[in-house]
């Protein structure tokens, strides 16, 4: 893959190829990606793809169906951007955003059990910044697409919670009024992203 592919979960489903939008077209194909980007570069089988996108309405062929879509997807996105297993397929050198954050969230957390204050904030602050609003939308209703959304705002709360923690511990309680403020005025407006 010459371009780098970056997967947006965290706010409006995006892809981006080498910095620009990709052009991808079907709602099934976005849901099949936006899964394959929860992989991590692991495989995913094709049966945990033909539920998530699928649902009850399973293809006459599902493996069939499953390739067609990763094909369009290889056109779309480079053929190398999608590696094939006998079992499965994983998508390949890609950024995810979800990822990132769940990795400086625990990085986070890892920092503020070690008592450094300062290194929680700023990943905490890094986390949060990565949210654009509501996670996954646009992608097709189905039921991981409504308990992975739940699970990122969970996670979101976390992160808010571990921001909040540091800059107690440093003392910003002033601060923390302030930010706590915007933070229900957001959920109230229904923007909720992340506290700066």
């Amino acid at each position: 893959m010459s371009s780098s592919l970056e997967i947006r979960l965290l706010g409006p489903f995006e892809v981006l190829l080498g910095a620009r939008p990709a052009e991808i077209t079907s709602p099934k194909r976005h849901a099949l990606l936006a899964l394959l980007a929860w992989g991590g570069g692991r495989m995913v089988p094709v049966e945990v793809l033909v539920d998530a996108v699928w649902g009850e309405q399973v293809p006459a062929v599902p493996r069939n169906a499953v390739q067609h879509h990763v094909s369009r997807l290889r056109a779309a996105l480079g053929a190398g951007s999608i590696v094939a297993a006998p079992d499965g397929y994983a998508l390949a050198g890609a950024t995810v955003d979800a990822l990132w954050f769940e990795a400086l969230l625990a990085r986070a957390r890892s920092a503020g059990r070690a008592g450094d204050a300062g290194q929680a904030a700023e990943l905490a602050a890094r986390a949060l910044a990565l949210w654009r609003g509501r996670p996954l939308q646009g992608l097709p209703d189905s039921r991981w697409v409504g308990a992975e959304a739940a699970r990122l705002e969970g996670l979101r709360t976390d992160a808010l919670e571990e921001q909040f923690e540091a800059a107690l511990a440093l003392g910003e309680h002033t601060e923390v009024v302030g930010r706590i403020r915007r933070v229900l005025e957001g959920i109230g407006s229904g923007s909720g992203c992340g506290a700066s």
